[in-house]
């Protein structure tokens, strides 16, 4: 029995002035015996790991997409992509009623409400803030415009296939930051006018224009509230002059569509700066009666938007291939209350 115990007591000291060596020394160690051969064996096996199971801590990203190639334009290419937008309007006459009829109503609406109300100072804030929503709200023209670029069908109903698309999130948050760009500069444009009249509300339009036109506290509103209006109209412009098609088109991120906007605008200033202008006069002219010019504008611009992306946006040399979106599946008027719920349908089923 002490025999055994001097027998394992010898083996662990063994073991322990091995481990003692090799810290010292490396993996480099004296071969006292065969079972030090094994165990020498074993450490320059670990100290000399085989290269195929060494995982490198950072790989190339081998399918990572290239950056869209920003073209420089002039001024006849606007010209161009305006012309283009009124021969897609032409064709596609219908979709100004399903798609653009919401904004002279909405625009009806807000006149009826301003005065109703007398916050009449909101109403020329608001009429100027489509131009900061017209990007989002456009995106069935551009799939319209895309449809017929690639001689595809293009009627109003399909202007409706821009929800299905994969991207649709990336827009989706792209037009809630348009919105509260929005929501923020009618709240400034009414801190304005406040810290230029005060709290005391308007008796009608004449007394709205006399303190505008004739006094000096409406010159400073004229001139602060242009400025600042457009501070924001050139930030919308710059996130959104082609991030949607790009979205539309290539499948892109929010992030990458507003950097590749801003890219473009660095590359093209002139040329976008006039594109800001052209915007904010068409509008304008839209606005005047009654709003109702909004129902040729607004196509007008969405389409040619699109031809102004195509333009500026070199097409991708190596386009990934995107999975075939989903048969639509077709119900009967009869199912309706069962369409809102699909869920149900399929555990039913």
């Amino acid at each position: 029995m002490a025999q055994f115990a001097t027998c394992q007591f010898r083996f662990l000291f063994s073991r322990l002035a091995l481990i003692v060596i090799v810290s010292a020394n490396g993996p480099r160690v004296p071969s006292p015996g065969a079972s030090s051969g094994r165990c020498r064996k074993g450490v320059t096996t670990m100290a000399a790991p085989y290269p195929g199971n060494v995982t490198p801590l950072a790989q190339p990203a081998q399918d990572a997409p290239a950056a869209p190639i920003i073209r420089t334009i002039g001024l006849p290419d606007l010209h161009e992509a305006l012309r283009l937008g009124w021969e897609d309007f032409k064709a596609v006459p219908s979709h100004a009623i399903i798609l653009c009829v919401i904004y002279p109503v909405l625009g009806l609406v807000l006149a009826r409400t301003v005065l109703g109300y007398s916050v009449l100072p909101l109403l020329f804030p608001l009429a100027a803030g489509f131009a900061l929503l017209g990007p989002f709200a456009a995106l069935g023209l551009y799939e319209l415009s895309r449809r017929r670029e690639n001689g595809e069908p293009a009627t109003a109903w399909d202007a409706l296939e821009v929800l299905r698309s994969p991207s649709f999130g990336a827009m989706l948050g792209l037009g809630t930051l348009l919105f509260a760009l929005f929501v923020t500069w009618v709240a400034t444009a009414q801190a304005i006018y406040v810290a230029a009249f005060g709290y005391e509300a308007a008796a009608g339009i004449p007394d709205f224009a006399r303190r505008v036109l004739t006094t000096p506290q409406g010159w400073w509103l004229i001139v602060v509230g242009c400025g600042v209006g457009f501070l924001f109209a050139v930030v919308a412009l710059c996130i959104s002059v082609v991030s949607f098609p790009l979205m539309l088109d290539r499948h892109a991120g929010a992030a990458d569509a507003m950097v590749t906007s801003l890219r473009a605008v660095a590359r093209n200033p002139v040329p976008m700066a006039a594109w800001g202008l052209i915007v904010a006069a068409l509008l304008v002219l839209g606005s005047l009666p009654l709003f109702l010019g909004l129902a040729v504008v607004i196509p007008l611009l969405g389409h040619a938007t699109w031809h102004l992306y195509r333009k500026v946006i070199a097409p991708d040399p190596n386009p990934r291939p995107i999975p075939p979106r989903p048969p639509r599946e077709r119900r009967s008027a009869a199912d309706f209350p069962a369409a809102l719920f699909p869920w149900r349908r399929r555990t039913d089923a």
